[in-house]
């Protein structure tokens, strides 16, 4: 077991070659468990609003990282110290989730998941005022390639499409909650103060409901449970538990072991998993171009990843 560093110390550079390899892994199986969560996430959204459904889940999750932290990993149950830093981490994600959300209804999935690839390059850049890290000149060309890629498949390697895309409405709402995740991700680093994972993933989720309850509450109360269809049940399930409990501890666990910048680099490979999930499940396999892309991608996330932090 790793010597848990300062709070404010340089992250990756302290890692061993073996940490830093698990942390890659753990952060690839984030994107996979991501991008399986969209079709699950549009089947739930087209039944109930985005606030009461939020709330929905991330009460569900509230009980998942309890039985984990409490049951599973036997952590004592105690009020953390300094709460306010699990209250403000919660906001963050809590408008994240929410503004993801709000911003469907007034674009598609694909200028949202544009404006999600702005979200590495900005916690890089978080990472300076809240950590002190620096990035590389050779990381940060391998976050501008990766997200080239990133774009190319999310446009389906139409120019056409790239060219046409205007920012809007919904486009700037999300932007907002990119901003909060992007910042999330160093704040995990910089706050924390030597709790178990499990432990201060439940404490983020706890702060995340507190602040869903005032906008949620009502319309979570009036939803008619019975009338839902069995999809919708399972679509939350997966969101709470795999999405949420889930890619938190891949996230925590990664977020100690790497550089912001290199963390939410594997962001990108969120659009290919997505195609390549879709092929898989007969719904059609991605053309060369966009294979070119996602190609591109992976290039760019190599070469960030072998790169000193």
């Amino acid at each position: 077991m790793t010597k848990r560093m300062p709070a404010r110390a340089g992250l990756s550079v302290h890692a061993t070659g073996r940490e830093k390899l698990k942390g890659h892994i753990a952060m690839l199986l984030f994107a996979v468990l991501i991008a399986g969560s969209f079709s699950f996430g549009g089947l739930a959204a087209r039944t109930m609003e985005a606030e009461p459904l939020t709330l929905w889940r991330y009460l569900m999750t509230i009980v998942v990282m309890a039985a984990l932290a409490f049951g599973v990993f036997k952590v004592p149950l105690a009020l953390p110290k300094q709460a306010w830093r699990f209250l403000l981490l919660g906001g963050l994600i809590a408008l994240y989730m929410l503004t993801m959300f709000w911003a469907l209804e007034f674009t598609s999935p694909i200028a949202t998941g544009a404006v999600f690839t702005l979200m590495p390059l900005m916690s890089a850049g978080f990472a300076l005022p809240v950590l002190g890290q620096r990035t590389r000149p050779g990381v940060l060309a391998g976050l501008l390639i990766a997200a080239a890629g990133a774009v190319w498949v999310i446009f389906r390697g139409n120019i056409d499409a790239i060219l046409a895309f205007d920012v809007g409405t919904g486009e700037m709402i999300f932007f907002a909650g990119v901003i909060c995740h992007a910042l999330y991700v160093p704040l995990i680093r910089r706050f924390d103060r030597g709790e178990p994972a499990v432990a201060f993933g439940f404490w983020v989720t706890v702060g995340a409901a507190l602040w869903l309850i005032p906008p949620g509450i009502r319309g979570l109360v009036e939803t008619d449970f019975s009338a839902l269809p069995l999809a919708v049940y399972a679509a939350v399930t997966y969101l709470a538990v795999v999405t949420t409990a889930g890619t938190f501890l891949l996230l925590q666990y990664a977020s100690m072991r790497l550089p912001a910048s290199k963390v939410l680099g594997y962001g990108y490979l969120t659009p290919s998993f997505i195609i390549l999930l879709e092929g898989l499940l007969g719904h059609g396999w991605a053309s060369p171009q966009v294979a070119l892309g996602a190609l591109i991608t992976a290039c760019g996330l190599a070469l960030m990843a072998f790169l000193p932090d």
